[in-house]
C-alpha cells in the first residue's frame, strides 16, 4: 500500500498500518515514528489517532505526511522532520546544524545537578552547547545559577538562544569558541561537556541516522578522544578549586577517559552507567590545593 495524496480515503488507522509497514526495517520505532509524524501533521496529541481512528485526512495533511514518510525512510530523524526534541521535559529546537538531544545524556544532568547545589549560586559551564540542552535543564533547575555555554559553531548557538529565549531561560550566556576558550580569564564551580567522541574509522556514524548529525560534533579523531582530551587539558585552568569536570562519553572509553583525568591531576574520578548499564559519563573533583 503507497501512500500517496490521491489517497483522501484512507482512514487513519489504515494509514499508520501502511506507514508502519512501509518504515518495518528501516526504524526499530516503526510504529511510533508513523503515528509521531502524523499527530505532527494534524497538530494533535497520539492519544487523538486512537480515539478517532475511522477519520481521514484533508489532501495537504495527506501530502504532508507522505513526504514526511519518504524522507523517514531515507534515514531522516524524527526530530529533524519535526524539528523539535523533548529533553529534560524542555521542548527544544533542533536542526541539522545541532546533535539531536538524546535521552542518555540526562545522566550528565543529573550528576552535575548532584555537583551543583540549589541553595546557592553557583557558576556552570557548557562547553559544546549545540541546541543548548544541557546549559537549558540547568538553567530550569538551577535558576540560581550563572551559566556560560559555549559553542564553535554560530549557527548552533543560534538555536541554542532561540530555545533560550522561547523557555524564558534567558539568563544563560552564550559565546562562541572552541571548548574553554571563550572562558579566558574566568572559573568555575562546575564544567560539563558532551563533546565528540566517535572515531573517525567508526563505520556505524556512516550507515545510521547519525549521517544526518552535524559530523563536527560527532567525530574526535582516530580513537574518539581528541574532544576528551582538550578539555581535560584545559578545564583545570577554568575550575575554581574544589570544583568538578563532568563529561559524557562513549560505552566503550568508561577506561580511557577516567584515565586521562586522573594523569591531568583530578581526584575522586568515577565513571557512570547510564540506565542500560554502559559506561556513559566520567567526573573529576579538581584539588583545594592542586599540585
Amino acid at each position: 500500500m503507497t501512500l500517496a495524496q490521491d489517497e483522501p480515503t484512507l482512514t487513519m488507522r489504515e494509514r499508520l498500518l501502511a506507514a508502519s509497514q512501509r518504515l518495518r526495517g528501516n526504524s526499530d520505532s516503526a510504529r511510533l515514528d508513523a503515528e509521531v509524524l502524523l499527530a505532527a501533521v494534524l497538530n494533535r496529541p497520539r492519544s487523538y489517532l486512537h480515539a478517532w481512528p475511522e477519520r481521514t485526512l484533508e489532501p495537504e495533511q495527506a501530502a504532508c505526511f507522505a513526504g514526511w514518510l519518504e524522507r523517514r525512510l531515507n534515514g531522516e530523524p524524527v526530530a529533524y522532520l519535526l524539528g523539535r526534541r523533548e529533553f529534560w521535559s524542555l521542548e527544544l529546537e533542533v536542526t541539522p546544524d545541532t546533535l539531536i538531544p538524546r535521552p542518555e545524556t540526562e545522566l550528565l544532568v543529573e550528576l552535575a545537578l548532584e555537583r551543583a547545589p540549589a541553595d546557592q549560586p553557583v557558576t556552570i559551564a557548557d562547553l559544546g552547547t549545540g541546541s543548548g540542552a544541557i546549559a537549558l535543564a540547568l538553567a530550569t533547575e538551577r535558576p540560581q545559577a550563572r551559566i556560560v555555554a559555549t559553542d564553535q559553531s554560530l549557527a548552533a548557538l543560534t538555536v541554542a538562544r532561540r530555545n533560550a529565549q522561547r523557555l524564558n531561560l534567558v539568563k544563560v550566556d552564550f559565546r562562541q569558541g572552541d571548548w574553554c576558550i571563550p572562558l579566558t580569564g574566568e572559573r568555575f564551580d562546575l564544567i560539563v561537556a558532551n563533546p565528540p567522541y566517535v572515531a573517525v574509522a567508526d563505520p556505524r556514524w556512516r550507515r545510521s541516522e547519525l549521517r544526518f548529525e552535524p559530523s563536527d560534533a560527532l567525530i574526535a579523531g582516530l580513537d574518539g578522544l581528541d574532544a576528551l582530551r582538550t578539555i581535560i587539558t584545559q578545564a583545570p585552568d577554568h575550575l575554581k578549586p574544589g570544583g568538578w569536570l563532568v563529561l559524557e562519553h562513549g560505552y566503550d572509553q568508561g577506561e580511557a577517559v577516567p584515565a586521562l583525568l586522573r594523569a591531568r591531576g583530578f581526584g575522586e574520578v568515577t565513571d557512570h552507567q547510564d540506565a542500560a548499564g554502559l559506561s556513559r559519563s566520567s567526573s573529576g573533583h579538581w584539588p583545594l590545593f592542586p599540585n
